[in-house]
């Protein structure tokens, strides 16, 4: 039964729902207004505060900021061993990590989505995602009692004449490779799961072993969702400093070294902060082109 007040009559918050209503496009930027005004100023607008600030000074003897356009911190980013040094080693230690993940997660994967049975695999897939309900400082203080020295590692190697890595680097990658892998585990999971098994049938009955079919067949389509994976595992790496500071010994990478000169120097830290979100980017559009973007 539909309503006859005319449009005067009708309240004006049932003249809004009717205006809404027959404007869908209104409708769906009124929606929108919102998250786009908080990426724009709290998101956006910080990443060009950073930027910004990444060309002011500080005074050698008050450590005040000096707000004086200034390219002194870039070049000295550039120039200085020990900056370069440690970006390299920062990316170095996110592309180890990646590939750490994709080489475990890949069998892990395959086992949940092929060969378990059916009425496990929802089971599996919440055993891979529980460690993500724990407390991040939680999970690496568990790492720094594992690989301390007499710790679970040391007694684990000791019968083999081996001891633990310590802390170190070696730490490091261990323990961001464990907190970030489910981040690659569920994008590979997902892709094995949706893969056509007539495809690996065909493929053998063609002839192809399992090597080939590996190659020509699963890798070509889960491709995608390792690049897919390898943007979380890669960029959460690249921006930690938590986990170096725990377990890293005097390791030193991007993340902390931003920390520890965020009241010394603020403007070289925020030079330092942009070097991830530039990585980032050009991680991002590299990934582009292999359809991973798509898979997220």
């Amino acid at each position: 039964m539909t309503s006859t007040l005319p449009a005067a009559g009708r309240s004006p918050v049932r003249r809004l729902a009717g205006t809404l209503h027959r404007h869908s496009r209104l409708r769906l930027s009124l929606l929108l207004t919102a998250p786009l005004l908080w990426l724009a100023v709290l998101y956006l607008g910080s990443l060009a505060v950073l930027f910004v600030s990444a060309f002011w000074t500080t005074d050698s003897f008050t450590s005040e900021v000096v707000k004086v356009w200034s390219t002194d911190n870039f070049r000295d980013l550039f120039t200085t061993p020990v900056f370069r040094q440690v970006v390299l080693r920062s990316i170095g230690v996110a592309l180890a990590v990646t590939a750490l993940c994709a080489l475990i997660a890949f069998p892990v994967a395959f086992y949940t989505a092929r060969v378990a049975r059916p009425r496990w695999r929802p089971l599996l897939v919440v055993a891979i995602l529980t460690p993500l309900w724990a407390s991040y400082l939680v999970k690496v203080y568990a790492w720094r009692l594992i690989l301390s020295q007499g710790g679970l590692a040391d007694w684990l190697l000791r019968p083999f004449g081996l001891s633990g890595p310590g802390f170190g680097l070696t730490a490091a990658i261990i323990a961001l490779t464990y907190l970030w892998l489910p981040y690659m585990i569920l994008p590979i999971h997902t892709a094995l799961e949706h893969l056509p098994a007539d495809l690996l049938d065909a493929s053998a009955d063609l002839g192809a072993g399992a090597g080939r079919t590996f190659r020509s067949v699963v890798l070509p389509m889960v491709l995608p969702s390792v690049a897919a994976g390898s943007v979380f595992t890669f960029s959460l790496s690249l921006g930690d400093y938590i986990t170096v500071q725990i377990v890293g010994g005097r390791t030193q990478l991007i993340g902390n070294v931003v920390y520890s000169n965020i009241e010394l120097n603020l403007p070289m830290a925020a030079a330092l902060g942009t070097v991830p979100v530039v990585v980032i980017v050009v991680y991002l559009l590299a990934m582009r082109r292999t359809g991973a973007l798509s898979s997220l």
